[in-house]
């Protein structure tokens, strides 16, 4: 059933607990996606700038709004992009999201990684060998989360958050302002459960969003939907796998953005079910039996960034970390 749960931030506004995920969602298919979405029930709809995919949307969101859902029933996210941390770059960032989404606001703006790109009009600025991005190694997370504060201040954005940030990176950035982040969307399914960063998060009120919640097939690797102890729990409750992994980020407290262009996997994504104790436990276990797998680190795009982001082995050697102040 679609219950359409809300959990309340840690500044009073509230999320819903299950979202559209528009990462990877191709031109073309994207808009048709958001209003399958939102007909559906959706109104948490997860966007951002580097998607290169919110003109599409903007579109799309004209013929829902106000037909089909009153603006004020949506919770709309998007997100900062690498290339505009600089303090004097971010309110014009936002102000050309909205523009491209039609919106007068934004429920929720997120620092989208912890690391600065070189200012410009390229989104993902390149070496002269066309190999690596080139990082802005002058501007710190700190300097940029003071400019989304300024943003909410202003009353332009209800809520604030970040995106990929590690223990270390939310330590930095609300020892030295005060505010706590929101939201921190960070990749998480039972390959990736984070407990550290989980404990954390609940211990300083911080909301965590689940992107790529069934994983991603970008790697190669076997998804987690095809585990046999994700599909044994799916015959249980009569419900797809996909279900099943977007009810495990659910009972962990987390809202949950599955991505998907596709007409009856967007309704079924949307179809919660509540995991038994034991039926969580099963996938749980996944963790212990095939370790961890991310599957998101730049250290290995193409062109890459050479920074370790997150401590994981495929990105020893890089020569930077991120700039915390």
């Amino acid at each position: 059933m679609s219950l359409n749960k809300t959990i309340t931030l840690n500044d009073g506004n509230k999320i819903p607990q299950i979202g559209l995920g528009t990462w990877l969602s191709k031109p073309g298919e994207v808009g048709n996606a958001v209003e399958i979405a939102v007909k559906a029930g959706y109104r948490h709809l997860d966007l951002a700038k580097i998607y290169q995919n919110q003109p599409e949307i903007g579109e799309s969101l004209k013929k829902v709004i106000p037909s089909v859902v009153k603006r004020e029933e949506l919770f709309i996210t998007s997100k900062l992009w690498n290339n505009a941390h600089r303090a004097d770059k971010v309110e014009a960032a936002y102000d050309e999201t909205l523009k491209e989404l039609g919106l007068d606001y934004l429920d929720l703006y997120l620092i989208h990684w912890p690391v600065a790109f070189a200012p410009g009009a390229d989104l993902v600025p390149k070496t002269s060998d066309g190999s690596q991005t080139v990082l802005d190694r002058e501007t710190s997370i700190v300097d940029t989360w003071k400019a989304l504060i300024a943003l909410q201040k202003a009353g332009k954005v209800k809520s604030i958050g970040v995106s990929n940030f590690t223990i270390a990176d939310l330590e930095a950035i609300t020892n030295a302002t005060g505010v706590a982040p929101a939201v921190n969307q960070i990749e998480a399914h039972p390959l990736l459960p984070q407990d550290d960063l989980v404990a954390y998060a609940n211990k300083h009120n911080i909301h965590l969003t689940a992107y790529s919640p069934l994983g991603n097939n970008l790697s190669g690797k076997t998804k987690i939907v095809d585990y046999p102890q994700v599909s044994e729990v799916a015959k249980k409750y009569n419900a797809d796998p996909a279900q099943v992994l977007i009810a495990w980020g659910v009972k962990r407290g987390y809202s949950v953005i599955p991505k998907s262009v596709t007409d009856t996997r967007i309704k079924s994504n949307f179809d919660q079910l509540e995991l038994k104790d034991e039926d969580y436990e099963t996938v749980t276990s996944l963790y212990k039996e095939l370790g961890k797998v991310r599957f998101n680190i730049p250290k290995t795009y193409q062109p890459f960034w050479d920074i370790d982001i997150f401590g994981e082995e495929a990105e020893k050697g890089a020569k930077y970390t991120v700039k915390r102040e």
